[in-house]
């Protein structure tokens, strides 16, 4: 669980990164979520878009993304929203 520092701090930096992964019509598959999984590992950060053709709700589809790759969810902002999860093997980030 984060703390409101921790998450402050995550918000400065996901600001200066563009979003990787679009989620369409086709929502939430097994693919996808291998996929964030492989670049939660890698970046410890991910911003990820919701098309405005797939008709899902932006928060309810970061939590399900965020539960199913054991992440956390930071913040959602429009049609974007942004997870973190620590690295086993690259961490790069310090939380405050």
């Amino acid at each position: 669980m984060l703390t409101g520092k921790q998450r402050s701090y995550l918000k400065g930096i996901a600001n200066g990164i563009d979003p990787i992964f679009q989620i369409g019509k086709n929502g939430v598959n097994d693919n996808l979520i291998k996929q964030v999984d492989d670049a939660l590992e890698a970046r410890e950060i991910v911003k990820i878009n919701v098309l405005n053709n797939s008709l899902l709700n932006t928060k309810e589809v970061a939590n399900q993304v965020a539960e199913l790759t054991d992440a956390e969810f930071v913040q959602s902002i429009g049609n974007k929203f942004v997870l973190y999860r620590e690295s086993k093997d690259k961490k790069r980030i310090e939380l405050p």
